[in-house]
């Protein structure tokens, strides 16, 4: 398996895309918007997908987060609330908020697993600050980072109590950018005491968590000259050193704009700087082809943490009633249920 994960253009797979991945043999694909019509053109092309590298098990990723970043709507998919809105029902309410958010994803990852995906990239971990950019906004659960390690952990159960996988994001945390590292290369310019006992502190606390990925943020006080994804420094100080992360890391999108240089020399200064995996999203097939010829097949490292993780997801299955859970949700959200 390459160390790698692609999106693909549409909702049907073409004929030269199938033969892409049957030769690059990606570790397993992403889905959209631009993917999905209906249920079951969405569960063709999961199956497609899989077919085309030939394991049943190929993961296949999705961001269903609730709020404005849901590749699953309406009519055929519930809408689901956004992080703050979770967030601000555990300020009046902390027992009402935990339950909440684990129930809230129990219903995204029955809808996820509807169409074939198994992981959602979910839940963001990233902290609410007053300069924090719109990209995140109402992503954030909140501003402490106890909070939003308590809210992230009850969406990541929730999620592998219906056995899809959670992937805890953006480490070491992108709430301080004051950009949109789709557009351009943040820079945080805060100590790294600070840092420690904010931004990263929700990611040390879920480090237990299977799978992550990275923010493309520079933090001055981590590496003056790389943004996380693509530095060592970073990957092996902080997210394998000081958060105590030894699951799957992926890298966010390369095609962002915020790392520079060509989508091959994305993908490999990724994966040389630590990621496991190198992500591209956005199915042009021609920036594929360059990230597959920069790509070599998953190190031993990668392949145990991705199979600890199955594991671990194994372990904490335990699915309940579709409508126990609408119901109870309705009565702790009756907007959202």
């Amino acid at each position: 398996m390459k160390a790698a994960i692609f999106g693909c253009a549409g909702p049907a797979l073409s004929g030269e895309e199938r033969a892409f991945f049957r030769d690059a043999d990606p570790l397993g694909f992403i889905l959209f918007a631009r993917n999905i019509d209906r249920p079951q053109q969405a569960r063709r092309l999961t199956e497609d997908l899989r077919s085309c590298v030939a394991r049943a098990e190929a993961p296949v990723l999705i961001d269903q987060e609730g709020g404005r970043v849901a590749r699953l709507r309406p009519p055929h998919w519930r809408k689901a609330p956004p992080a703050r809105v979770l967030g601000e029902l555990y300020a009046r309410n902390p027992e009402a908020g935990l339950e909440a958010t684990a129930l809230n994803s129990r219903l995204l990852a029955l809808d996820v697993a509807s169409i074939g995906c198994d992981v959602d990239c979910l839940p963001v971990l990233d902290i609410a600050f007053a300069e924090t950019h719109a990209v995140i906004g109402d992503r954030a659960y909140g501003a402490l980072p106890e909070t939003v390690a308590a809210l992230g952990r009850a969406a990541a159960e929730g999620l592998m109590a219906e056995g899809v996988m959670p992937v805890i994001k953006h480490i070491p945390g992108h709430g301080r950018a004051t950009v949109d590292s789709h557009d351009a290369l943040p820079r945080v310019a805060v100590s790294r005491d600070t840092l420690e006992r904010t931004d990263f502190l929700p990611f040390r606390l879920l480090a237990d968590l299977p799978w992550a990925m990275t923010a493309h943020v520079l933090y001055e006080a981590v590496d003056p000259d790389a943004a996380l994804t693509v530095s060592a420094r970073g990957v092996s100080e902080v997210v394998r050193g000081h958060i105590g992360f030894d699951g799957l890391l992926l890298s966010d999108d390369l095609s962002m704009q915020a790392l520079g240089g060509t989508l091959g020399e994305r993908a490999a200064r990724a994966l040389a700087a630590g990621c496991d995996i190198a992500l591209h999203c956005n199915g042009r097939r021609d920036e594929m082809v360059e990230v597959a010829g920069h790509t070599g097949p998953m190190s031993r490292d990668a392949v145990r943490r991705f199979e600890a993780g199955r594991s671990h997801l194994a372990r904490h299955r335990r699915p309940q009633m579709v409508g126990e859970t609408r119901q109870r949700l309705a009565e702790l959200l009756p907007e959202w249920g």
